[in-house]
């Protein structure tokens, strides 16, 4: 891993990339008492080259970003299309983006362990008839019927910005 202190030039110390993946790991809030504290938003390329950004349902899990969506929805035509994206979240006092390639999953073993995660999460989703898609009860009327296609981001570079003492920005590259 190649870690850039982008605070260097302000006298900042680089950012412990393990303690941002702990907080990634527990789920963790901006505060304790945030409102819509863990929208997380995915940014992908569309068609003529602009962004498109969406809040997402997404699951940080094994080291990456899962989210799912439709057949029908932008995000999806657009990773089929260009890979590239990025998500975007708050945790503790840092802010979070990480870029990297979506893949879709579909895997029945893997699609099962991450509709288990959502689940236990407090999404209630499960595996499709198919086992490589998931379903469940509701979703945002956006995403339109089920089944929903499920997509891994494996961070290739994340950036972080710190909101406390001693403060710090830093780019990793994986």
């Amino acid at each position: 891993m190649e870690i850039i202190n982008l605070g260097a030039g302000d006298g900042l110390p680089p950012v412990d990339w393990a303690i941002v993946t702990e907080k990634l790991d527990a789920g963790s809030a901006p505060a304790p008492d945030a409102h819509n504290s863990r929208t997380t938003w995915l940014a992908t390329v569309n068609e003529d080259g602009s962004p498109h950004v969406t809040a997402v349902g997404a699951l940080w899990l094994d080291g990456a970003f899962w989210f799912q969506t439709g057949s029908g929805t932008r995000k999806r035509g657009n990773v089929a299309r260009d890979p590239r994206c990025s998500v975007a979240v708050s945790i503790r006092d840092a802010d979070v983006v990480i870029e990297g390639d979506a893949a879709q999953v579909t895997d029945p073993g893997v699609v099962a362990r991450i509709a288990k995660a959502w689940a236990d999460n407090g999404w209630p989703a499960e595996p499709d008839e198919s086992g490589s898609g998931i379903t469940a009860p509701f979703n945002a009327p956006s995403q339109g019927p089920p089944p929903w296609h499920v997509y891994r981001i494996e961070p290739r570079s994340a950036t972080v910005a710190l909101g406390t003492e001693p403060g710090g920005l830093t780019r990793f590259r994986f």
